[in-house]
């Protein structure tokens, strides 16, 4: 399954889009030796990217063909984020430009490691604004 965008920083961690729809997500993410913090698990910043996204892509399931923004995204750590890892987010509430969204990092034994909450703004992608511009 592919994000729908070329997200160079989403590839250069290594993130399997898994759920796409509907106001869902799935991302799975097994973070590599240099995303560990001096604890040995994976760091807060590596987390905190992978909710954003996750939140993002629940957002864009309802309408693919728009990209989003953060605008603002409130992070809580419950336990380390160990091992391969799945992240789950929901579209919780959408207006005309807004999204409102949530997302859960669990670990390999199925225990909430991260949850996030997050503000998304609709944009148009830049193709799309040009398009529009052109005459038919």
């Amino acid at each position: 399954m592919r994000f729908g965008v070329d997200i160079p920083f989403v590839h250069h961690l290594g993130f399997e889009l898994v759920l796409f729809d509907g106001g869902h997500s799935q991302i799975d993410y097994l973070p590599r030796p240099e995303h560990l913090n001096s604890f040995g698990v994976t760091h807060g910043g590596a987390c905190m990217t992978l909710l954003d996204v996750t939140m993002a892509v629940a957002a864009r399931s309802v309408d693919k063909d728009m990209g989003v923004v953060t605008i603002e995204m409130k992070t809580t750590f419950m336990q380390a984020c160990r091992g391969r890892l799945e992240s789950r987010g929901r579209l919780m509430h959408r207006t005309g430009s807004m999204a409102f969204a949530e997302g859960t990092i669990y670990d390999a034994e199925g225990r909430a490691c991260a949850h996030a909450v997050g503000t998304f703004k609709y944009v148009k992608r830049p193709g799309a604004a040009q398009a529009d511009a052109t005459p038919a």
